[in-house]
């Protein structure tokens, strides 16, 4: 190696001399070449390290382009989400509003309904009449046998005398209709005027609803049915259970705006 270099150094000397250059222009010519080559180098290399930035750039700005884009996504579907619960927190508040009025519509219907048991506390007490709760429906129950003799449908006395306190009571209540419901027991009745159940039943309850309106109550607000022995209270096969089943009832028909679900007062009413 060492050879080579005086080879080089000889013949470039050599070189120098036969061309006629000065050592010194051609040292700094050389020192320049090299520089120059030194240079390029620098700059290849430059080159070469930007290319590879700019590929580790390109990298990242489509990695950030697809986040950006799965960003998006998401935005627009927490977006939709935030709709949805918009709607959703809507519909809930107003199924809220709707509840709370129907809870206070049906606090006020119940309170109407306790005065109404109020005013015929009296008669209950007396035990002329009870009251129940059938079907969502408040029902005034007097026994056949206050009212009318067996098999009859003519008012005795002491009927006359229960009935025209009732009337009372129910000619306060303006908002409501009636409706008198006779009922019998299952032992079938023929006779000359009942031929069946059903005339009798049905007999009673016209007899009663006369007697009301002449006691005074709208007549525009009561009717008159009956149902013979198919809608039993009690037990046909024994005697208690079948005088419970000959009655009269007074049904309190609700408004059509208003069908309470009263079966808490039956609780109540067992306490009294």
């Amino acid at each position: 190696m060492k050879c080579s270099r005086f080879l080089i150094a000889a013949i470039s000397a050599l070189v120098i001399t036969a061309c006629g250059i000065p050592e010194e222009q051609y040292n700094a010519k050389v020192t320049e070449a090299e520089k120059l080559k030194a240079d390029l180098d620098a700059a290849n290399a430059a080159g070469a390290q930007l290319e590879e930035d700019l590929a580790l750039l390109r990298l990242e700005n489509q990695t950030l382009a697809n986040r950006l884009a799965e960003l998006g996504e998401n935005v627009q579907k927490l977006l939709g989400e935030k709709g949805a619960l918009a709607t959703d927190l809507a519909e809930t508040k107003e199924r809220e509003a709707r509840l709370r009025k129907e809870r206070e519509a049906q606090a006020a219907r119940m309170a109407k309904y306790r005065k109404v048991i109020e005013k015929f506390q009296k008669l209950v007490s007396s035990g002329k009449l009870k009251i129940r709760i059938v079907r969502g429906r408040m029902v005034v129950e007097m026994a056949s046998n206050i009212l009318f003799p067996s098999g009859k449908a003519k008012l005795h006395e002491e009927g006359e005398v229960a009935l025209g306190e009732l009337a009372q009571i129910l000619a306060t209540i303006s908002d409501r209709d009636f409706q008198v419901a006779g009922h019998t027991d299952n032992v079938p009745i023929s006779s000359k005027r009942f031929k069946s159940n059903w005339e009798l039943s049905t007999a009673r309850s016209v007899t009663v609803v006369k007697f009301l309106q002449e006691a005074g109550v709208n007549p525009l607000h009561l009717s008159a049915s009956g149902y013979a022995e198919f809608q039993p209270a009690a037990d046909n096969n024994t005697a208690e259970g079948k005088a419970q089943n000959r009655r009269i009832e007074i049904v309190l028909m609700p408004n059509l705006d208003e069908l309470p679900d009263m079966s808490a007062l039956q609780g109540e009413l067992g306490k009294k």
